[in-house]
């Protein structure tokens, strides 16, 4: 009799037997009438699991596909912080990986800056070098000397307050400590230029004819006006600044801008400075400068007039140059609710900062009223 011949089907409720219902193969194999061999093959070939459904497939796909988004969309945040390190040694890429460990997973940063995790682990463990001790040390002078600045000033008065505190650096250190620890300078901005139209003012000769340095105190004064912007509305500022030291003088703010603003910034100067003898003070041809008022008092006082040419910026530029200061260290800076509050903050910025601690590299960096005191005791000594 010829070896029997099994179909497929039956072939399957073989294996479904040991497979699935958990009897042994012996066992089946001699209910069966066959050899273990032959049931082994069978399972073999026919127990193959499932074909997962296509909806599985589809949320399996979705994960996957997420988990990649995920580490693509890391991956590209840390290359964009990492532009200025991918070509640096392997200590710049650690200090990048331990400035940036609260935002990105240090496996994902270490596999895009190509370096080893077993060795920045390694690093951590090592101490600091002397000198990057030093560099730690005088970065927190740097920032704390920044701070106290109002965050304006750049590494060359940084420089300079770091030799106040009786430190050894040279201007490059400390313009690369700044630089590594995100200090900047305040820049300028620009203003578009003013038009010009209408008939020119009555005006006086530009006597002081841009010479802007004097040797003395009290010789020169510049004055300008300027706006600030407030949810109240505008507020004028007019200063009174000497020449000899780029102190500011006199200054006074008002809601509106007319003749009594400048008066009262100008009598502010004569009163705080009382000058002995004839002072120069000069100012641009604004409606406020040609005034009948404004004349009167000059003579009062025995100040001379000189005014600047028509749409001249450039004849006070002194002035000009406080404003941009003004403006770009402290008043774009602040929103201010109320007039009251912008003058408050004049206050603080002229008499608390600009005339006692704003380094000035014309005056050897030294504030106005040091170098006052400065220039005074020079002359006393002499």
């Amino acid at each position: 009799m010829g070896r029997p011949r099994f179909s497929d089907d039956f072939k399957r409720d073989a294996v479904h037997q040991v497979v699935e219902r958990g009897y042994p193969v012996a066992e089946v194999s001699q209910r069966l009438g066959m050899s273990t061999h032959s049931l082994y093959g069978w399972i073999k070939k026919f127990s193959k699991p499932d074909q997962p459904n296509s909806d599985d497939e589809q949320a399996a796909e979705i994960r996957r596909l997420k988990s990649e988004l995920m580490r693509v969309t890391e991956e590209r945040d840390i290359l964009k912080k990492a532009n200025r390190v991918l070509r640096a040694r392997c200590k710049v890429k650690y200090a990048f990986v331990v400035q940036h460990r609260p935002s990105f997973s240090v496996r994902a940063m270490c596999r895009c800056l190509r370096i080893h995790p077993s060795g920045f682990y390694a690093w951590l463990k090592i101490p600091l070098s002397n000198r990057a001790q030093e560099d730690e040390r005088q970065t927190k002078l740097i920032k704390s000397a920044w701070n106290d600045s109002g965050k304006v000033y750049g590494y060359r008065k940084l420089h300079d307050d770091l030799l106040d505190r009786g430190e050894t650096c040279c201007p490059n250190r400390v313009a690369r400590l700044a630089s590594l620890a995100g200090i900047k300078a305040q820049i300028g901005y620009k203003r578009r230029p003013g038009s010009y139209g209408g008939k020119p003012s009555v005006v006086v000769d530009n006597t002081l004819a841009r010479q802007f340095d004097v040797a003395a105190p009290d010789t020169a004064w510049v004055t300008d006006i300027t706006y600030i912007k407030t949810n109240e509305g505008f507020a004028y500022l007019a200063v009174v600044i000497d020449l000899f030291s780029r102190r500011v003088v006199g200054w006074s703010v008002q809601s509106r801008q007319t003749t009594d603003v400048v008066l009262q910034a100008l009598l502010m100067a004569v009163w705080r400075r009382k000058p002995t003898q004839r002072v120069l003070i000069h100012s641009d041809q604004g409606s406020q400068f040609t005034s009948i008022d404004w004349a009167s008092f000059l003579r009062q006082h025995n100040l001379e007039h000189s005014m600047s040419r028509r749409g001249n910026c450039h004849d006070n530029a002194v002035a000009e140059s406080f404003f941009n200061l003004l403006k770009r260290e402290r008043i774009r800076r602040r929103t201010y609710r109320s007039r009251e509050d912008a003058r408050r903050d004049v206050f603080d910025y002229i008499e608390m900062f600009y005339n006692p601690k704003r380094k000035h590299a014309r005056n050897g960096m030294l504030s106005p009223v040091d170098f006052e005191r400065q220039q005074k005791l020079n002359a006393e000594s002499v």
